[in-house]
């Protein structure tokens, strides 16, 4: 499965801020285009992370079927 998420990239007087539009949280800035992109690919790594492990302190203690849903290529 192949997902596609955008990513924007704003001009600052420091360099630029990234985000993306699908996965609020998923921010970051650089003072180029090229960093902001790097930075950015990390940050949303780092929500995808944490959510799991929200994900994972609200499951525990229930009774759950827990399969993979595929991957995401970004």
């Amino acid at each position: 499965m192949n997902e596609k998420i955008t990513a924007i990239f704003e001009k600052s007087p420091q360099g630029y801020i990234g985000y993306v539009e699908e996965l609020p949280g998923a921010n970051t800035q650089g003072a180029t285009l090229e960093e902001t992109k790097a930075n950015l690919i990390e940050a949303v790594k780092l929500v995808i992370e944490a959510n799991r492990q929200l994900a994972e302190e609200d499951i525990s203690g229930k009774e759950i079927l827990k399969q993979p849903l595929g991957t995401i290529t970004i």
